[in-house]
């Protein structure tokens, strides 16, 4: 059988890493699928300086995208430019052109991965972005297809490499934020600008993509309550400790009898929870169905070998496709048609919570934090006070029974009037993953 022609467009780390594991591999991708896949061009604007695996010496080599994407015998376009922008013209360009899409695009996926689908259908192409969430998990195919009977209650997941290293490094020395993120920096693992990740909205895209597949929705990241991990303290985990909990980036989505919640925050989860021992730049996916209850999904969730892994089996069961002539064609995001319900406010959801606050010490502080609180119906479960000696910025915590995120933030509004705050107060759920 003859060869599926692909082309690449991106050559960064993943670009590199998806050529390296074609070239390495050939031989066993080929005997998977019965024909070998041949990569007959390649593109990046800086195609001259890379250095390319001898095996695709004879590829055509361009700065041009459209060269790739327009080129008359390519028949799978690997978009692996990332950004919504030129990104989107590679994607929009190859469907016009007839040619299947395989791409690691979790922003554009996340905004218009529905609509593009759509075109892909109505072309009758195929459109594959496994490689677009936790690159080194399966974690679409699961959902996709491996568990697809089960009805989906419940996903959690740790989704941002760069926030869980950085929390299990304050969390192992004690180190401050700022300190570890500057390390990140030095090692790779952050960005110069690191905002997508410390801030959450690359972990809230993934999220989007994941909540699609589990439920069906059609999810943008705009409907997703983020936070992220800036105001994380050494002293949190001190005390999240004392609580036998961890702190972790937890992505969460929730089916409720009222609806859909969807949220990207930092929380306190018990130590005793299997989420808890995800470290460094880990990923983790943990998913309750209706009827096979509990699955865990666990592996590197970037790198340019465990993404370019994902790529590569992309590009594999698109090309079985086609050379197959399959007629049928699974949904990236696992059904059909994505429905047009948009997810319930985060404010509805209960929870207990992990309240810390830095003062300047006096007395009657806990009177008027507790008034605070009853205000709005909320009860106190425990006071803790670490040592120490500093009674102008002064730490403590106090946690309350479960509570729902309204009132929480109503309590906190009252609390901002308190004139005796260093700074704003810190409320973290304390989530009990599955």
């Amino acid at each position: 059988m003859k060869p599926v022609q692909i082309g690449i467009i991106g050559l960064g780390n993943v670009g590199l890493g998806a050529l390296e594991i074609l070239a390495e591999n050939a031989r066993d991708i080929a005997l998977k699928l019965g024909f070998p896949l041949e990569v007959r061009a390649v593109s990046s604007r800086g195609v001259a300086e890379k250095t390319l695996p001898a095996a695709f010496a004879s590829a055509l080599k361009t700065a041009n995208w459209r060269d790739v994407a327009e080129h008359p015998d390519i028949e799978i376009v690997a978009e692996l430019v990332g950004g919504t922008g030129v990104a989107r013209e590679i994607v929009d360009t190859a469907i016009a052109r007839g040619k299947s899409v395989v791409t690691a695009n979790k922003e554009l996926m996340a905004q218009a991965g529905a609509e593009l689908w759509d075109r892909a259908i109505a072309a009758r192409i195929n459109l594959a972005m496994e490689a677009s969430v936790a690159g080194g998990l399966p974690i679409h195919a699961v959902l996709r297809e491996g568990i697809s009977g089960d009805r989906i209650k419940t996903l959690y997941g740790i989704l941002n490499g760069t926030c869980n290293y950085i929390l299990t490094e304050i969390e192992s020395r004690g180190a401050s934020f700022g300190e570890v993120l500057a390390e990140a920096q030095k090692e790779g693992y952050a960005e110069a600008d690191p905002s997508a990740d410390v801030d959450g909205f690359d972990a809230r895209s993934k999220l989007a993509i994941l909540s699609a597949l589990a439920f069906g929705e059609r999810i943008v990241p705009a409907d997703i309550y983020t936070e992220g991990i800036r105001r994380i303290t050494p002293v949190d985990f001190e005390y999240a400790h004392q609580l036998h909990h961890t702190i972790r980036l937890i992505c969460a989505a929730r089916q409720t009898p009222e609806g859909l919640i969807v949220s990207v925050r930092p929380s306190l989860i018990p130590q005793s929870t299997i989420l808890a021992s995800v470290r460094g730049a880990y990923n983790a996916v943990w998913v309750r169905g209706k009827f096979g209850a509990d699955t865990f999904y666990y592996g590197k969730g970037a790198g340019s070998h465990p993404t370019g892994v994902a790529v590569v089996s992309d590009l594999m069961r698109v090309a079985r496709e086609i050379r197959s002539g399959s007629p049928e064609r699974v949904s990236p995001f696992a059904h059909a048609r994505l429905g047009e319900y948009k997810p319930i406010p985060v404010t509805v959801h209960r929870s207990a919570y992990y309240l810390r606050f830095r003062v300047e010490d006096r007395p009657g502080i806990i009177a008027q934090l507790a008034s605070a609180l009853a205000a709005e119906s909320i009860s106190i479960d425990a006071v803790l006070q670490l040592p120490n000696a500093n009674w102008r910025d002064l730490p403590f915590v106090i946690t309350v029974e479960p509570a729902t995120e309204s009132s929480v933030r109503a309590a906190m509004a009252r609390m901002a009037e308190l004139n005796f705050l260093i700074e704003p107060s810190l409320a973290m759920p304390m989530e009990l993953p599955l």
